[in-house]
């Protein structure tokens, strides 16, 4: 297969792994950072298959109006789900979110791929978006790292 060997030779060090593999420090403080609000924050259909987050501004029975963005939005209480606090962005494990839905686990695999960590967990299976680009994870530094270990 076309590039599986290094451009350095046997010689060269393997690159760093880690911005592939871990959620680094700053990425936290800047997820952390995100309006949230536990009781007001939800996700709803954006009427293209996905989901868009808002903050619900007011309820009336079985409807609720939202704000996306500055947008205001009518959908029934069923179509609106929770978001996850921001201590869960990028989280590597989507069984062990707060809240456990399909708006949550797209934003959570969307976020994983834009930052570039690309493998994440669902229990015992690990779920890989596959970004066509070669990233330095696949290396003898890396199967060091995980050796012994069980996930």
């Amino acid at each position: 297969m076309p590039g599986h060997v290094k451009a350095g030779g046997n010689k060269e060090a393997d690159p760093d792994p880690s911005q592939f593999l871990w959620v680094s420090f700053e990425m936290k403080k800047e997820d952390s950072l995100k309006p949230y609000d536990a009781k007001k924050s939800v996700w709803v259909p954006d009427g293209e298959g996905g989901y868009d987050e808002a903050m619900i501004d007011t309820v009336d029975g079985d409807k609720v109006t939202v704000k996306v963005g500055w947008e205001p939005k009518t959908f029934k209480s069923a179509q609106c789900m929770q978001v996850n606090p921001p201590k869960m962005e990028k989280f590597d494990d989507v069984s062990n979110m707060t809240y456990l839905n399909e708006a949550s686990v797209l934003w959570n695999l969307k976020a994983r791929y834009v930052a570039k960590l690309i493998y994440t967990y669902s229990g015992l299976f690990c779920v890989v978006i596959n970004p066509y680009k070669r990233y330095p994870i696949y290396t003898n530094r890396v199967v060091n790292v995980y050796i012994g270990k069980r996930r």
